[in-house]
């Protein structure tokens, strides 16, 4: 069978027949997985992906959403009045990427040169509870979970062995805890005890605390891979 030759958009390509070299045609420029990352969850207005996406410029971040929309990663759309805003989102194809993005995140942990200490998104911090809960250790819990970052609120839910974490209402959490995703980072992966982000002011917890404090041993940064030495 004599395979169709497709004709590929303008930029800057590998020109390989390889799945994955072309899934980085697609994703691969700077910041593009990123700006895939913080729409995992929903779509986003410009300027909440530019303030959570430190360091980029709205010129490049034009040019990233426009290729990925190009490219069918991602779609614009008008949210129907009173907001009467336009957002970006992922399309159903685009949204298939997570898991790939959870396998890399896992891997690229483990390099010793990660710095988890870095900033870190409302966004990015969710994924993360996907990317690194331990089925093992959490066994039958079912805790339902509310973050609040700013004015966004997320549900985090485990239940049967899985872990759900998405932007919503958060009315039928037991705990509910209003912070900065980087506390939950050193409180989480940190095992910084929550006493001392209180009493730096930064972290409130409304609820049962026992139940983040349980939530808190379901997670673990994997072991960073040792570096061979050059002959």
């Amino acid at each position: 069978m004599k395979l169709e030759k497709v004709t590929a958009k303008p930029g800057r390509r590998y020109h390989d027949a390889c799945g994955a070299a072309h899934g980085l045609d697609l994703i691969g420029e700077r910041w593009a997985l990123l700006v895939v990352r913080e729409l995992m969850l929903g779509p986003r207005r410009f300027g909440d992906l530019k303030k959570d996406l430190h360091g980029i410029s709205a010129n490049v971040l034009t040019q990233r959403l426009e290729g990925l929309e190009a490219s069918g990663v991602l779609r614009r759309r008008k949210l129907p009045p009173p907001a009467s805003v336009q957002v970006y989102e992922l399309t159903d194809w685009g949204l298939e990427i997570e898991p790939v993005f959870i396998v890399l995140g896992r891997w690229a942990a483990r390099s010793p040169q990660h710095d988890p200490t870095l900033p870190i998104s409302a966004v990015s911090i969710m994924l993360s509870f996907k990317t690194m809960f331990d089925p093992a250790l959490a066994g039958d819990a079912a805790l339902v979970l509310g973050f609040v970052f700013e004015d966004e609120t997320f549900r985090v839910e485990i239940r049967d062995g899985g872990l759900d974490a998405r932007r919503g209402p958060i009315d039928d959490a037991a705990v509910v805890l209003t912070t900065r995703p980087e506390l939950v980072a050193a409180a989480v992966y940190g095992k910084v005890p929550t006493a001392a982000l209180e009493a730096e002011g930064g972290l409130r917890i409304v609820g049962d605390r026992a139940v983040f404090e349980q939530f808190t041993g379901y997670f673990h940064l994997p072991e960073k891979v040792g570096l061979e030495a050059s002959p």
